[in-house]
């Protein structure tokens, strides 16, 4: 990341520290809350707070500071609420000659994982969803989260353990 000036409310700064981080917060609330457009909203609602609070947030903890707001406005949004992660089924694209039995079978064990991956804590499906869905490395998780790469790995290892436990129930 270069910055040409480290002011914040310069436009291209702003813009820069824009490109940089919002597709990762993004996809770090549609992983706590599994409500994309949610997520969305709450991504252009940190950066516009950003930016009206350019002239007191220093460049290098522009990053901390649109992730706090961001999850900040999470904690508002479900005080009361249980998070539920919710996926999307995409249509499939490959059109292959599959016997019903194959089909029937495959929707079968998508409900199950679904279900297996919502009912892992959201600290543990956050991380889990992390490392697999964004390939983010332990480390980047850790950032992002504010926690040590220890902790990390225990997260996504415990995940791990009870997909495992899950998978041995199916079969």
């Amino acid at each position: 990341m270069s910055f040409k000036k480290s002011s914040l409310c310069n436009e291209s700064t702003f813009s820069q520290v824009f490109k940089d981080y919002s597709d990762t917060l993004y996809n770090y609330l549609y992983y706590k809350s599994g409500n994309e457009s949610l997520a969305q909203d709450i991504t252009q609602e940190s950066f516009m707070k950003l930016w009206q609070n350019c002239a007191e947030v220093i460049l290098t903890t522009a990053k901390g500071y649109v992730f706090k707001t961001a999850k900040n406005r999470m904690l508002n949004e479900f005080q009361h609420q249980k998070v539920k992660m919710k996926f999307s089924q995409k249509p499939q694209e490959d059109k292959t000659i599959q016997t019903p039995e194959y089909l029937l079978e495959e929707k079968e064990l998508r409900i199950e994982l679904e279900a297996a991956i919502a009912a892992l804590s959201e600290k543990q499906r956050v991380a889990f969803l992390m490392s697999r869905i964004d390939k983010k490395t332990y480390r980047e998780i850790a950032e992002i989260l504010d926690i040590s790469k220890q902790a990390v790995e225990k997260r996504i290892y415990n995940a791990l353990d009870a997909l495992r436990k899950v998978s041995t129930k199916i079969k």
